[in-house]
């Protein structure tokens, strides 16, 4: 009996989509998501209960928990080896490839099959615009450009070069074990806690403004290169 297809994701928005996009098409596969985000917080290893204690006391956020048990289970299906698993995976999103690297890595040098959109242009509407953009990430296509742009049909298996890369990469991280992974020049490095205070000041203005004001607009700036570097919860939490 031939294995049963998952796809992997690393970003909660992103399994929504894909979800819709595999019902619309007709086919019965499963997908699941790391809801952590591995692009902040220590790595080494990425213990939940370790990361939650550290978002805690560092960020200041006490709603974690819910995290780790998602983890957990996520973890544990993600590295089974009774499905086909397909790992969805963009560069430009550091979530995302925080996420793919340590999936990567604790499955050692199995050979692993991906759809990688870091670099695919996709045909369909954004701000108002029907101009063909850079997919960018999974979680910000919506079920039809997915379809309509046969994204479905772009699994490729990961050439073994880029495999040691990405496990080197990973180990590099996880030995620094920094408080933030951010992108630079195309590639994920580590950063300081206090990386986006310059941008943080930078949008915030003499006149009072509310807090979300000030994230919006930081994540607007942080997005502008078509990059997808951190989350409201790490600038909302900034010390």
């Amino acid at each position: 009996m031939a294995a049963s297809m998952l796809h992997i994701v690393f970003n909660p928005s992103a399994a929504a989509s894909l979800r819709d996009a595999l019902q619309q098409a007709g086919r019965d596969e499963r997908v699941i998501s790391l809801f952590d985000c591995l692009s902040f917080g220590p790595i080494n290893p990425p213990d939940p209960e370790v990361r939650w204690k550290w978002v805690e006391e560092e960020l200041g956020y006490s709603g974690w928990e819910k995290v780790v048990g998602e983890a957990t289970s996520f973890w544990h299906e993600a590295l089974s080896i009774s499905n086909r698993r397909i790992a969805w995976l963009s560069r430009r999103s550091a979530q995302e490839y925080a996420g793919f690297l340590e999936w990567l890595w604790r499955l050692g040098e199995e050979p692993i099959e991906v759809v990688d959109l870091t670099d695919v242009v996709v045909a369909g509407s954004r701000n108002g615009s029907t101009k063909p953009h850079l997919a960018i990430s999974l979680g910000l296509l919506p079920p039809h450009e997915i379809l309509e742009n046969d994204l479905l049909d772009r699994i490729e298996i990961l050439t073994s070069a880029l495999h040691a890369q990405y496990r080197e990469l990973w180990g590099r991280l996880r030995a620094e074990d920094a408080p933030l992974r951010i992108l630079s020049e195309g590639e994920l490095v580590s950063a300081p806690l206090s990386f986006f205070d310059p941008l943080l000041l930078s949008c915030a203005t003499l006149e009072w403004q509310k807090a979300a004001r000030v994230i919006g607009g930081a994540l607007l700036e942080s997005s502008t290169a078509s990059l997808l570097q951190i989350g409201d919860l790490v600038l909302l939490t900034c010390p």
